[in-house]
């Protein structure tokens, strides 16, 4: 793998979630392939999960890190051709790219969407000078429009957490485990002794799996990232239905199960189409939730396609649109639904209190993904250098 930006560059979502079952076994096995290696982690933008998470996942391929926070005592960048820098950028990023390139074998880059253009941010100018640049093997840590690290580690947490039955809820068992771990703030095992939240568990199950993904009110405009990564990678899994074709290590008797995608949000902030695809959109967030199995919220700003002069605007006074906010009331229409979040989340606006910390809350075990997600996509690029 020389690039980890959309759900196709990971190849088959089987293969991808045996190995991160793999990987969950034992996070150390493949040190060899990171020794005397270096990730180079590049922030344009603040990090806590990311940052942490990626760096934990490197270390334990045995690899050397460097994080650099651009905006925290290095030179400013300027990121324009045929621009005179006469201001107060010190370094154009064209010789920036490959002097940093020199230090390392593997890049990670966090960039988030600037708002100015829509063009320049759904072109991914940053990313791609990187990408064209650096001669290494380019991985995103968020873009101006995706996420993808973020959108894998929800993939893995929805494979170990969909329903063991079509009709069942879990058991009481089962809502303790999910409680525990997220007080000691670790992913649920890929493993049960009843079979929870297993991998293999994924195979033969006739009713979707109901996965919603709804906007939720937020005071500042936020970036499409996230919200069009998760839906890139929930209907790539929707249409991943037939048995994994070769294996590794001889676990991959996996099938994703067949999932209904449906994507919930006040008119003006649909998503670009190269991302929601034929993904179902509803209005109405109560029916959307309707038969729900997982919930997942995020706040996006408008993404400018039915509304092109808004783009990067929030379009109506968060105090009018409380009713979005993730609560008791939408949750009681769901199948007892599992919650998920990306985190960092704003209480009370995004989620209430009782959801995020109720025992159907999967956004510890989530954020705690993160660290599997990028170990195997790191794992990966190594074996390709």
């Amino acid at each position: 793998m020389k690039l980890f930006q959309h759900v196709q560059d990971i190849g088959d979502l089987r293969v991808a979630l045996a190995e991160a079952q793999q990987v969950k076994r034992d996070r150390y096995q493949w040190q060899h392939l990171g020794r005397n290696k270096t990730a180079l982690l590049i922030f344009f933008n603040n990090s806590l999960r990311t940052r942490l998470s990626t760096q934990k996942a490197a270390m334990n391929l045995g690899m050397n890190v460097i994080v650099l926070d651009v905006n925290q005592g290095a030179w400013k960048l300027e990121t324009e051709r045929g621009v005179v820098m006469d201001g107060d950028k010190s370094e154009h990023l064209l010789e920036a790219i490959p002097v940093m390139a020199s230090y390392c074998d593997i890049i990670g880059v966090r960039s988030f969407a600037r708002f100015e253009s829509r063009q320049d941010d759904y072109e991914e100018r940053i990313l791609n000078q990187f990408i064209r640049y650096s001669g290494r093997p380019v991985f995103f840590m968020e873009s101006a429009t995706v996420h993808p690290l973020q959108a894998f580690a929800d993939l893995i947490t929805i494979a170990e957490n969909r329903p063991d039955r079509p009709t069942s809820n879990p058991s009481r068992e089962g809502g303790e485990k999910l409680r525990a771990a997220n007080e000691r703030s670790e992913a649920l095992p890929l493993t049960g002794e009843r079979g929870e939240g297993h991998l293999s568990s994924l195979c033969g199950k006739e009713r979707p799996v109901k996965v919603v993904l709804t906007w939720a009110p937020h005071p500042k405009a936020l970036p499409q990232a996230v919200p069009n990564s998760f839906a890139e990678w929930m209907n790539a899994a929707a249409a991943t239905v037939t048995p994994p074709q070769g294996g590794a290590g001889g676990e991959l008797d996996l099938a994703l199960p067949p999932i209904d995608f449906v994507v919930t949000h006040p008119e003006g902030y649909e998503l670009d189409l190269q991302f929601v695809g034929n993904a179902r959109v509803e209005y109405d967030q109560m029916k959307a939730f309707e038969g729900a199995d997982f919930i997942y919220a995020k706040n996006w700003s408008c993404p400018g396609v039915t509304r092109p002069e808004d783009y990067g605007k929030v379009l109506h006074d968060y105090h009018t649109m409380m009713d979005w906010c993730v609560g008791a009331r939408q949750m009681a229409v769901t199948n007892d639904a599992r919650f998920m979040h990306c985190l960092p989340v704003r209480r009370n606006m995004i989620v209430t209190d009782d959801v995020i910390e109720g025992p159907r809350s999967l956004v510890i075990p989530e954020a705690a993904n993160r660290e599997i997600s990028a170990q195997v996509v790191l794992k990966r690029m190594l074996e390709a250098l």
